[in-house]
């Protein structure tokens, strides 16, 4: 049977690549049949970068049949997976997030969970010698992930080793890694096409907060002023998408890419209170700027109070 890859809904680069490169290994190296698939449609930065390398656009899928043989990556959280994941046979997680518990397997599998800022890059060192095999749109893809989860080396979440990888990678390709990361970051900022709830669910993951659930959502752009421009109607629609995706409040990080600081959202006075109580912030509008915050992961949820 066919194993199928995946990472989390709502799919970013990392989620949309990394699928892409563990099924070429398990294909390719380890000969074992896989197939990539997304549980979502990927953003505008990842779609540039199936584009840009010729890489098909994976299936999406809502759901695994029972029993289906499947690989986890980018994520172990259950709540970013299809609500059947625990009936599916998980041969194996593969991620750079903290461990949220809550997956259910069928024995015992190999977890790889480790803190780096991209799966890619840990993708690759799980692949040893075997990583040299990929051929050039599979690199492009890891270099993608890569730069993308680091924000070009910008991210506090960024190590010396995604680094020196990514950095590998730009010379195997033959590309210069400052004009790729451009290419990608406008193919992330251009948001035209999208409704303000398709924008708050973009990039979005679903944290509790002091018995509050919350949809977290961060675009990372470098033109903000296109997302700030529609600060009063992202706002409206932040009731409607939080009550259809069972959240108590939705909050919006506008993150500035090239000036490193997150505009946060505030349409009411729980996000507010949130605001100051998390990131020592004074309130006095609908907006809120916290110079340096880049990272969800590392500096948004885990200081996330009420």
């Amino acid at each position: 049977m066919t194993t199928l890859v995946f990472g989390h809904k709502s799919p970013d680069t990392d989620s949309t690549g990394s699928p892409i490169i563990w099924a070429w290994y398990l294909n390719e190296v380890k000969g074992q049949a896989a197939r990539p698939v997304l549980l979502g449609e990927p953003n505008t930065e990842a779609a540039f970068m199936l584009r840009h390398w010729g890489l098909d656009k994976p299936e999406i899928i809502s759901d695994v049949a029972a029993d289906t043989p499947v690989v986890i990556v980018d994520t172990n959280n259950p709540a970013e997976l299809p609500s059947t994941i625990n009936s599916a046979d998980i041969q194996g997680i593969i991620d750079h997030h903290k461990l949220v518990g809550g997956l259910e397997t069928k024995g015992p599998i190999e977890i790889t969970i480790r803190p780096l800022a991209c799966t890619a890059t840990l993708m690759i060192d799980l692949m040893g010698a075997d990583a040299a095999r990929m051929p050039t749109a599979i690199k492009g893809a890891a270099l993608s992930c890569i730069l993308s989860d680091t924000l070009e080396f910008r991210s506090p979440t960024t190590t010396a080793h995604d680094r020196a990888v990514a950095e590998q990678l730009a010379t195997d390709l033959g590309v210069d890694i400052a004009a790729y990361a451009a290419q990608l970051f406008e193919a992330k900022s251009d948001v035209s096409a999208f409704s303000d709830a398709e924008l708050l669910r973009m990039d979005s993951k679903e944290y509790a907060i002091a018995g509050k659930e919350f949809r977290v959502s961060v675009l990372e752009t470098t033109a903000p002023k296109l997302i700030l421009d529609r600060k009063d109607s992202l706002m409206a629609a932040m009731q409607d998408v939080a009550a259809e995706d069972g959240a108590d409040q939705v909050l919006l990080f506008v993150v500035d890419i090239l000036n490193e600081e997150a505009t946060l959202l505030v349409p009411n006075d729980l996000v507010k209170t949130l605001a100051e109580k998390s990131f020592g912030a004074t309130v006095t509008g609908d907006t809120v700027v916290l110079p340096g915050i880049m990272s969800r992961k590392k500096q948004i949820i885990p200081v996330l109070a009420l």
